[in-house]
């Protein structure tokens, strides 16, 4: 591993960084090659690291995570896609997180839609789950109870749900004009603070209701903060969303600077989402691979152990990305028969 260095910026600034930025990039290219070789059908292990090998971290593109993928694939592009109905499945899939909670309400109350929604069906549902000691909230966020009178978060959260909805959220949302705008509408929300906003915005954008950059605008989260913190002995007075910004835009030099290659996403490049979303994992498998760097939080070691599930979940984007063509050309490349 080479030695730390110092990036020049506009208006003469220089960025000061650490040994864990130079494991930034070569994380993003394992983490990557990791995720490509199991989605191309290659036998586990998929990585000789030991930390990646034995620790949970999610994929370097942040689409690409299982949720992420089944939020995409069964929750935004299927069934109806009128402008409430989308904005109603994401939201209401966002706040709790978690696939099983979502196929539970699916099972016990038929399609999920916004025209048919009832307070008190969702609620006893949740409550029932809640009842057989069932975690209906993902651990991935800390997901903050909005006031709208009930000791049970889950019920709070459908009120919330309700209000957008009655506020005209969906249409609100539609009609703005940034990733920015978007996250502002979001962020004016009871309990919706800025990084969830953010994540939110994110997340509706994989639909048709909005078509914006990934680059246009970001929002650190803490486990960013902390991984930026790792990197940089000193950041030059920029901030964590112009640390990211810098970032995304030099990915291509510093992997030809590092000999690492880098397999996109087949042709999409990291985007500000994923930059930021390595910094976070990064900060994680610096608590093993440098103890010695400390994040704002504090945190030392790392929570989820990886577990293998039963199958791969097939991966499919938003189709305005126009990749999973590719993604397709590519699997039949690999099924084609081969004569020797």
């Amino acid at each position: 591993m080479g030695p730390p260095y110092e990036i020049r910026i506009q208006g003469g600034r220089v960025l000061k960084t650490t040994p864990v930025f130079d494991t930034y990039w070569r994380f993003a290219s394992e983490r990557q090659e990791m995720f490509m070789r199991r989605v191309l059908g290659s036998m586990p292990p998929w990585t000789e690291d030991p930390i990646l090998r034995e620790h949970r971290f999610t994929n370097t593109y942040r689409a690409s995570d299982r949720v992420s993928q089944y939020l995409i694939r069964h929750v935004i592009y299927e069934g109806s896609q009128k402008i409430e109905e989308v904005f109603f499945r994401t939201i209401l899939f966002k706040l709790f997180n978690k696939i099983d909670t979502w196929e539970a309400l699916n099972t016990e109350l038929g399609v999920l839609s916004w025209q048919e929604f009832s307070f008190e069906a969702y609620a006893k549902v949740l409550d029932s789950l809640l009842d057989d000691g069932k975690r209906i909230y993902s651990a991935a966020y800390i997901m903050p109870s909005p006031a709208f009178g009930s000791p049970r978060k889950h019920r709070n959260h459908l009120r919330l749900i309700e209000y957008m909805m009655a506020d005209g959220a969906p249409r609100k949302l539609a009609k703005t004009k940034s990733l920015r705008g978007a996250f502002e509408l979001l962020r004016s929300y009871p309990s919706l603070g800025f990084f969830l906003a953010f994540q939110f915005a994110i997340d509706l954008n994989y639909s048709e209701l909005t078509n914006f950059s990934e680059m246009e605008f970001v929002v650190a989260g803490p486990g960013a903060r902390d991984g930026i913190q790792k990197c940089f002995n000193d950041p030059a007075g920029l901030s964590d969303a112009e640390i990211i910004q810098v970032m995304a835009e030099r990915a291509g030099d510093e992997f030809a600077r590092l000999g690492v290659r880098f397999q996109s996403l087949w042709g999409r490049n990291l985007q500000l989402i994923d930059c930021q979303n390595v910094f976070c994992e990064v900060d994680k498998y610096a608590r093993l691979a440098y103890p010695e760097f400390e994040g704002k939080s504090g945190r030392v070691r790392i929570k989820q152990r990886f577990t293998l599930l039963p199958k791969a979940i097939p991966q499919w984007y938003p189709p305005k990305w126009h990749i999973n063509s590719s993604i397709a050309q590519q699997h039949a490349l690999e099924d084609a028969p081969r004569f020797h």
